[in-house]
């Protein structure tokens, strides 16, 4: 008998969510955004990205932003600015890229850590650790290789991108919470109840 809580295989349904998320975060780059010192861009995508990984969870948050990311390789226009090509992954926000599939990794892991329904403190813990520390600490150190500038001195700078990812920590905790209570089938998955977890009892499905 199949546990109700064993992760199952990825289907088409799955593949569109991702495909969907890779969307939106390229939608959320259409306004543009302003560079730090001439050299790192300042857009809302990182909020796509707290997204992709607080719904999809994990692996399909990470495959999400992998996908974007091929195709902003393969020269799609899909980064802030109108910004496409493999060139992109030569330069100084070439880290934070990359620190996307990661922190979007790292966000599934911590919102539904255990199989849990998603709260609000574990997913604002969630999106701040995935969507800024690990971001950040992918970003920070290539930022400072290509610019040839102390690591020291590229943390302090980018702590201007910090009030705004904040902001958008917020922000996505808000609409996931909202998310769990309104429509839930938007994570499509089984979450284990606190009652479940402490007295055994069958987990809660997700209508």
């Amino acid at each position: 008998m199949t546990h109700p809580l064993r992760t199952r295989g990825i289907d088409a349904t799955d593949i569109a969510r991702v495909a969907v998320f890779a969307a939106v975060t390229a939608v959320l780059g259409l306004p543009g955004g302003f560079t730090v010192f001439g050299v790192v861009p300042i857009t809302a995508q990182t909020l796509g990205v707290m997204l992709a990984g607080a719904i999809l969870g994990a692996g399909l948050g990470a495959l999400s932003m992998t996908l974007l990311l091929a195709l902003v390789a393969v020269g799609l226009p899909l980064l802030a600015g109108g910004r496409g090509g493999i060139g992109v992954f030569f330069g100084p926000s070439a880290g934070y890229l990359l620190g996307w599939i990661a922190g979007a990794f790292v966000i599934g892991l911590i919102v539904h850590a255990g199989r849990r329904k998603p709260v609000a403190w574990r997913t604002f813990a969630g999106v701040v650790t995935g969507g800024i520390v690990v971001v950040y600490a992918v970003g920070i150190p290539v930022q400072s290789a290509v610019t040839r500038l102390p690591l020291a001195e590229t943390a302090l700078t980018s702590l201007v991108f910090l009030p705004g990812d904040l902001v958008k920590a917020v922000i996505a905790t808000a609409v996931v919470t909202t998310l769990v209570r309104a429509y839930p089938r938007a994570f499509r998955r089984t979450w284990a109840t606190e009652d479940a977890a402490t007295s055994g009892a069958e987990p809660a499905r997700v209508p």
